[in-house]
């Protein structure tokens, strides 16, 4: 439950905190709004609250055209509940159950009955999953709208509607207005940027946000070819599914948010595209909340104080992250990173852009299932490291292992170490990147277990209980307070 009292007063003062936490439903205009809203925030008497924007829709409210409900930065999931709820919305964006016949084959997939999962989406978000779906899809179409120039016709597919008619149809319902006349209006602001070949579009976070080390990390590991990132922007190719292209990242001006400009190419798969980018920049941090818990031990404090808003990079693509990290075992960041360029060059697909430093597709599991145990070794990877890889790939290819967000990580850390070649440090650096798990902590890693004093992996992990469930974060501090090339 929302206290309305607490949610009124955060909204009246615009706290930021709270974007993305609650919504407000103002009953004098039948519209909803985010807490950030720069419009004259209405009485109290006339404000509902809602956990998301899902449930202000299905109560009849339209969203706000100033503040934007589609924008606001979403949660980052840590218990069960929240990550049932934020798995069933992967894999709606990522297109994994739109021909499942019913709501029971989907609660299959979690291992859940399909009672179960109504009750977890219903009490993370006020609505049933069939709603959950149809207003992700209208937010998106939303967007598209506002921001791109892109055909009404294309943006009604992109959203995953079946047909413009059914998209013009729903958008009308719930909007109270035709696409065309939201994109009419949309027109005069003079955001909408779109080119022959790309168009842009916004992802929102929560300040602070340390964008300039998250750079820092994700250059000392670009993949070459693949991944090109200087001090302020990052580019990669892109495939999802059949659909390949590229991306290109900055931060935008004068707002909380970043600014993605992607290929046309990419247009059919935009839901999947912008969830892996939010997963890959963890935009979705409560750094408040996590600072506010860290600060509590005075090992943190420092770190904490000089580096506020740091994020834990994510990954794009799960088996491209187990391969990175796979190369990484016992070397330095800088021979990992020249490895995995050998072996992008090697098993990814040539793809021409218009960034001369982007020239690959990113290895497929499929692809590498099928090398022989000499074409890896070529690379100058360690025998035990290349038949761990051939394994990986087989294991990915029969469905034997799930490189995504989990909804209980621990298994999947259990699944990831019974790999040949795969070990705990391994595995937590998975979870903590590819599996977006907040609580990952590799004990036996040589500079946490050193910043910690000399201590032994065993008393690391003891001393770790303290800054549960953040212990990916501290993590990330307690590496920025040491040499890069040690990690």
């Amino acid at each position: 439950m929302i206290d309305a009292k607490a949610a009124y007063r955060a909204l009246t003062s615009r706290d930021v905190r709270f974007d993305g936490v609650f919504y407000v439903g103002v009953t004098s205009t039948g519209i909803y709004c985010r807490p950030v809203c720069p419009v004259k925030p209405p009485r109290e008497e006339n404000c509902l609250f809602f956990a998301s924007a899902e449930a202000a829709e299905k109560a009849a409210f339209r969203p706000c055209l100033r503040c934007r409900p589609e924008l606001a930065p979403g949660n980052a999931p840590v218990d069960s509940s929240h990550r049932v709820a934020d798995l069933l919305l992967q894999r709606i964006e990522e297109g994994l159950i739109e021909d499942v016949a019913s709501l029971e084959e989907i609660a299959a997939q979690f291992s859940l009955s399909s009672r179960q999962l109504r009750r977890i989406v219903q009490k993370e978000l006020g609505v049933s999953p069939v709603e959950l779906k149809q207003t992700r899809r209208l937010l998106l179409a939303k967007q598209l709208l506002t921001e791109t120039t892109l055909p009404v016709t294309e943006v009604a597919y992109a959203s995953g509607f079946a047909s413009l008619r059914r998209f013009n149809d729903v958008f009308s319902a719930r909007y109270r207005m035709p696409p065309s006349r939201l994109r009419k209006e949309a027109s005069h602001t003079g955001n909408q940027l779109t080119t022959g070949e790309t168009s842009t579009l916004l992802m929102s976070y929560r300040p602070p946000f340390d964008w300039s080390a998250l750079l820092a990390f994700l250059r000392m590991r670009a993949i070459q070819g693949v991944e090109s990132v200087d001090e302020q922007s990052y580019a990669r190719t892109v495939r999802l599914g059949e659909h390949k292209g590229w991306i290109k990242v900055v931060q935008a001006n004068n707002k909380h948010a970043l600014k993605v400009a992607f290929s046309h190419s990419l247009t059919p798969v935009l839901p999947a595209l912008l969830r892996r980018l939010r997963n890959l920049f963890d935009l979705d941090a409560h750094p408040d909340l996590i600072a506010s818990h860290l600060q509590k031990d005075p090992l943190l404090q420092k770190s904490l104080a000089s580096n506020p808003g740091l994020r834990v990079p994510g990954a794009f693509e799960g088996f491209e992250m187990v391969v990175r990290a796979i190369l990484g075992q016992q070397i330095t960041v800088k021979a990992a990173t020249t490895l995995g360029g050998r072996f992008a060059a090697a098993f990814g697909e040539a793809f021409a852009t218009p960034y001369p430093e982007l020239t690959h597709l990113s290895p497929q599991a499929a692809r590498v299932a099928v090398a022989t145990l000499d074409d890896v070794a070529s690379l100058g990877i360690v025998s035990v490291r290349s038949k761990t890889l051939l394994a990986v790939a087989e294991a990915c290819v029969q469905g034997e292992l799930q490189l995504e967000a989990a909804v209980h990580p621990e298994e999947a850390i259990s699944q990831l170490i019974r790999q040949p070649g795969i070990g705990e440090w391994t595995a937590h650096y998975i979870a903590m990147r590819a599996l977006r798990w907040p609580d990952a902590f590799p004990k036996e890693d040589v500079v946490v277990r050193k910043n910690l004093g000399g201590v032994t992996a065993k008393q690391a992990e003891v001393i770790s209980q303290a800054w549960r469930p953040w212990r990916s974060y501290a993590v990330m501090h307690i590496w920025k307070n040491m040499t890069p090339d040690k990690k």
